[in-house]
């Protein structure tokens, strides 16, 4: 058991009889009354994230979940398949449970988020940040733009649409936040 004082990014709790990860949360102490939680939970089944509020102190059940470092290997019609890096054993895991397909490459280390109960894969944790090449991109034309922020879209060498800078060119690598697909920064 956990109460809302535990709470953090991250963890995997049970509510309404399903789990959920917790997304984002903030403690609350108004002026009068009594201090709550006010919490972004992502169902682990439906990928739907809700917003809820725990008064401070209410005890919810926490769910064990183990998280283990695997290599994606390739896609077939049965999901994506994911090696253990510490046991070498190959588990496919279903589209659904993973964030941002468009982004996965061969050979990426990822972590795979496990329910330690029912050694179940709840889902799959890509790194923060990724490099790819762009493989094509229109080029940047000067006085294109009157603004320093205009984008432009950008295929990277897994198929994925990026929107970057103007100044990105055809063979340049960027680095990508896998969060949201947007562009960070250009790598050497």
């Amino acid at each position: 058991m956990a109460t809302t004082a535990d709470f953090r990014n991250g963890m995997c709790i049970e509510y309404n009889g399903q789990l959920f990860f917790i997304v984002q949360f903030q403690h609350v102490k108004p002026g009068k009354g009594a201090a709550f939680v006010r919490t972004k939970l992502k169902n682990v089944s439906t990928g739907k994230v809700i917003e809820n509020t725990f008064n401070a102190g209410v005890k919810v059940n926490e769910a064990r979940v183990e998280r283990r470092p695997h290599q994606f290997l390739y896609k077939d019609d049965m999901g994506y398949h994911f090696m253990n890096a510490e046991t070498f054993e190959q588990v496919p895991i279903e589209e659904g449970l993973i964030d941002n397909t468009s982004l996965l490459n061969e050979g990426m280390e990822v972590e795979v988020v496990y329910h330690a109960d029912t050694e179940t894969p709840l889902m799959v944790n890509l790194p923060t940040n990724v490099v790819f090449e762009v493989t094509y991109t229109e080029p940047g034309v000067r006085g294109d733009t009157s603004s320093t922020n205009s984008l432009k879209p950008a295929t990277v060498t897994t198929g994925a649409q990026i929107m970057v800078p103007l100044f990105i060119n055809t063979g340049d690598k960027i680095k990508i936040n896998t969060s949201d697909n947007s562009y960070v920064e250009r790598v050497k």
